[in-house]
C-alpha cells in the first residue's frame, strides 16, 4: 500500500540542519513553462511555494504536491556532459542495507525533491536544477515544476535505490519497437514504478535509452531484500551485472564482464572495495561517508545515503552542510 506524503501536512520529516559557507549567488531565475506538471493551480502554488534554501551550496528542497507525467517530453532530457561519481551498496546486513553515492559534478545548484504520485511510489531524489535551466536563486521558478524529470539518485517507499555514473565506452543500440526515453528520466520510472531490482531491470528492458547530447551512462541498483545490479550497455546491448550481496559498487569504468582485479585498478572503485571487503559489505551511514569521503574529489557537489529498509536519508553537500531525512516505507 503507498504511503501519501502531502495529503494532512508532509510525513517526510526533516531531522536536522547544518549548513556551510556561501559559494555562489546570481540573480533570481526567469519563469518557464513546465512541460511535466499535471497539477491543478493550489497544488501548484503549494509545490513552489514549499522551496527552502538548505545549503549554500546553494541546495534546495522542495516537496512536489500533485501529478506529474514523467514520459513528458522525453527528447532532450539527458543532461549534455558528462559526470565522475562514486557509488556503492552494503547490503550484508539485511536489517539495514545501505546504498551510497558522490556526485561529482560541477558547482551548480541542487535540489532534494519529495515526490508522491498518484499511481507511483513516494521517493526522495536528488536533482541538479541547472538542467532545468534554473539558476542559482530558483525562487518562484515554474521550471521547478519539472524537477520530477532529472533525478540523479534517489529512493522509494519500497527501498528500491538507484544512481547513475558516467561510462564512456558505453553505446546503445535502439531495439525494434521500443520507445525512446533519456538516460537520466529512467531514473524518474523507475522510481515510480519499481520496488525491487528485478523490477527496475525490467523498467529498463522497457525503453532504448538515449545517449545523444549527453555522456553515455551505467546505473547501479540496490533494494530492501539485499539485491544489487549493475546496469550498462556491453556492445550497444543492455547488459546486467545482478547479485544478492554482500557489496556492490560502480565508479566511471565499465564493471559487467570485467575481472575483480581489473576494476580495483581504478584507484576509487579500488578505495570501496577494499574497504567493502574488509567491513564484510555491512557499512552503517556514518560509515559510509567516511567512506564516500576516502573518494570525493575537488568537484563532488554531494554524498548521499539511502537507508533501505530505514528509509533514513543523509545528504551532504560540498559546503560541509547536513541534512537528514526519513521516507516512510511501505510493504
Amino acid at each position: 500500500m503507498r504511503r501519501t506524503l502531502i495529503a494532512g501536512g508532509l510525513a517526510l520529516l526533516l531531522l536536522a540542519t547544518a549548513c556551510g559557507e556561501s559559494r555562489r549567488s546570481g540573480p533570481p531565475a526567469a519563469a518557464g513553462s513546465p512541460t511535466a506538471s499535471r497539477q491543478d493551480p493550489a497544488q501548484v502554488e503549494r509545490t513552489l511555494a514549499s522551496l527552502r534554501k538548505i545549503d549554500d551550496l546553494p541546495m534546495y528542497e522542495m516537496t512536489y504536491d500533485g501529478d506529474y507525467d514523467p514520459t513528458a517530453g522525453l527528447a532532450g532530457s539527458t543532461p549534455p556532459s558528462p559526470f565522475g561519481c562514486s557509488l556503492f551498496a552494503a547490503l550484508a546486513d539485511r536489517d539495514r542495507p545501505l546504498f551510497a553515492r558522490n556526485f561529482d559534478w560541477e558547482p551548480n545548484p541542487a535540489l532534494v525533491l519529495r515526490t508522491d504520485p498518484p499511481d507511483g511510489y513516494a521517493s526522495i531524489s536528488l536533482v541538479d536544477i541547472s538542467y532545468l535551466g534554473v539558476s542559482a536563486d530558483p525562487t518562484g521558478d515554474r521550471r521547478l515544476l519539472d524537477a520530477p524529470l532529472l533525478p540523479f539518485d534517489g529512493m522509494n517507499e519500497r527501498g528500491l535505490a538507484v544512481g547513475l555514473a558516467a561510462d564512456d565506452g558505453a553505446r546503445a543500440e535502439p531495439v525494434p519497437g521500443l520507445p525512446k526515453v533519456g538516460s537520466v528520466r529512467i531514473l524518474r520510472l523507475v522510481l515510480d514504478s519499481a520496488a525491487t531490482v528485478d523490477e527496475a531491470v525490467a523498467v529498463f528492458r522497457r525503453y532504448n535509452l538515449d545517449f545523444d547530447g549527453g555522456p553515455p551512462l551505467h546505473y547501479l541498483l540496490a533494494d530492501a531484500t539485499g539485491a544489487s545490479a549493475v546496469v550498462e550497455f556491453v556492445d550497444g546491448k543492455l547488459t546486467v551485472d545482478q547479485r544478492q550481496g554482500p557489496w556492490q559498487a560502480l565508479t566511471n569504468v565499465p564493471a559487467v564482464g570485467v575481472p575483480d582485479r581489473e576494476l580495483r585498478q581504478d584507484h576509487r572503485y579500488g578505495v570501496l572495495a577494499k574497504e567493502l571487503d574488509r567491513t564484510g559489505g555491512v557499512v552503517d551511514a556514518a560509515g559510509a561517508l567516511r567512506l564516500l569521503n576516502a573518494v570525493r574529489q575537488s568537484h563532488t557537489r554531494w554524498s548521499v545515503t539511502y537507508g533501505l529498509r530505514s528509509g533514513e536519508v543523509r545528504v551532504v553537500t560540498a559546503g560541509g552542510g547536513t541534512r537528514d531525512y526519513r521516507l516512510p516505507m511501505s510493504d
